[in-house]
């Protein structure tokens, strides 16, 4: 039966009020509280998700099963922290001075995204009362109030018996959230401000990525130059433990350069599938200021890969009139340094523009290896390239040579709108789209004569030319 919000059960015999907290955990734990020990962990807020499974797991199985109590602080408890010495204190300097300590109330609850778009709720204070052997209490709590920052961390007080118990116990959470680790192996990046996932107070949160599934047969590089590629990057990781016995380095970087278009992010991506145990961290945008926290978590999640797209940005040569940002670009290099060869951590840099680079970045043997051009597609690339962003539609082209000519210098992504452009033309002539030789001719035209050299900039090939339809036969 309940009444106002509680059990008939909770009221105290002989009284109309409830129970307090402090006898509660008194009549849990099947003696006075004050002779029982406490243990204090600090967890950071990143690993909020990670905690929380790690709870519901050993709180729930083998035998044992809790109850969770939401706490509602004293008007000093707010602003301090209420701990679990606290809550079992038999009277608190609040209640000295009239201002009431610690009671129960809500539990209160915090829905994070993790990846797939899966949620988990994640308890922000409460009171396990946890049966089993040994039976414990144990508090997890946020922090006081005057953390108007979110920066400091999660703690847990776990009440047992005797100490070793406890201690014993937060040792199994640790060891739970390592192999359930809800980031590992995962897409990531690391971006500013508040969000629904792990916070970490002004370090930026880490926020969840679908990873791509891209095939090798949709990377269309000169023969060769893949495998190269994999080499340094699949390779490394597939026989990591053997190179790291015979002394060999894990740490690595390579530069991938060349046009816009010919598949330098493509390629990063399809590496991020190929190595599916692999945690991959994007860096782009404004997430270049957070270079050092990024490295962070690659250490923290290796084997780990860190995409850095566009790193001319943040990594121009220092003694150019344009100058950089040299904060970003000192800590950048820092943290290449900075991490022990035996950390298997893959540095993917990519940029448009090799030739403003920093030498010490990209001429400096342990921050980049190996630096690989991904040209624009010769001959041989260009009718692969067809075939691939023909898949979907029916192609009945007389005369393909013709056009793998005419995209002479036309990157991967010229191609791709160019068959895409084809499909809109045909489409008008029914269902499904058939790609003729006169729909290419007409989106060669669109996009080469009327988009100009500015549409053909942005596609990667502002050098293509165009052949006249006559000199075509066509």
């Amino acid at each position: 039966m309940t009444f106002s919000g509680f059990n008939m059960k909770d009221l105290v015999p002989g009284n109309l009020m409830p129970k307090d907290l402090r006898t509660k955990i008194c009549e849990h734990m099947g003696k006075d509280p004050a002779t029982l020990s406490i243990v204090t962990e600090q967890f950071e807020r990143y690993n909020q998700a990670n905690l929380q499974i790690a709870l519901d797991e050993l709180t729930t199985k083998n035998g044992r099963s809790t109850s969770i109590l939401g706490i509602q602080g004293g008007f000093l408890n707010n602003l301090t922290g209420t701990s679990l010495s606290d809550l079992v204190a038999s009277q608190s300097v609040a209640s000295f001075v009239g201002l009431g300590g610690a009671k129960e109330g809500t539990v209160q609850y915090l829905n994070m995204e993790l990846d797939s778009g899966r949620k988990l709720a994640c308890v922000q204070g409460g009171l396990y009362l946890i049966t089993g052997n040994p039976k414990l209490a144990l508090l997890l709590r946020q922090g006081s109030m005057m953390d108007f920052a979110g920066a400091s961390p999660i703690v847990i007080d776990v009440m047992s018996e005797n100490r070793e118990s406890a201690e014993k116990f937060i040792k199994d959470i640790q060891r739970h959230m390592g192999k359930n680790n809800v980031y590992r192996g995962k897409m990531l990046s690391v971006i500013e401000g508040p969000a629904s996932v792990a916070g970490m107070g002004g370090g930026g949160t880490l926020k969840f990525h679908t990873v791509p599934a891209i095939t090798r047969e949709q990377i269309i590089l000169p023969e060769g130059l893949l495998k190269r590629i994999e080499r340094q990057t699949v390779d490394v990781g597939q026989y990591s433990q053997a190179l790291k016995n015979a002394g060999r380095k894990l740490k690595r970087g390579i530069l991938l350069h060349g046009k816009p278009g010919t598949g330098k992010t493509l390629t990063s991506m399809y590496l991020a599938s190929a190595m599916k145990e692999r945690t991959v961290l994007l860096v782009t945008g404004r997430g270049q200021g957070l270079i050092a926290r990024t490295a962070f978590f690659a250490r923290w999640l290796e084997p780990a890969m860190v995409i850095i797209e566009d790193v001319d940005l943040i990594a121009e040569d220092r003694t150019t009139s344009n100058g950089c940002n040299q904060a970003v670009l000192l800590e950048l290099m820092n943290e290449m340094d900075g991490l022990s060869d035996d950390v298997d951590v893959l540095f993917v840099l990519t940029t448009n523009r090799p030739e403003i680079l920093e030498p010490a970045l990209a001429a400096r043997p342990g921050r980049i290896d190996q630096a690989y051009e991904v040209p624009l597609p010769d001959a041989e690339c260009r009718r692969r390239l067809f075939d691939v962003y023909s898949k979907g539609l029916t192609v009945k082209v007389e005369n393909m040579e013709v056009f793998i000519k005419r995209t002479a210098g036309a990157s991967g992504a010229f191609i791709g709108e160019l068959m895409r452009k084809a499909a809109l033309f045909a489409a008008p002539d029914g269902d499904p789209i058939v790609v003729r030789d006169r729909h290419l001719d007409e989106a060669m035209h669109e996009m080469v004569v009327a988009g100009g050299s500015l549409t053909k900039s942005l596609l990667g090939s502002k050098d293509i030319g165009f052949v006249p339809s006559e000199l075509t036969g066509r």
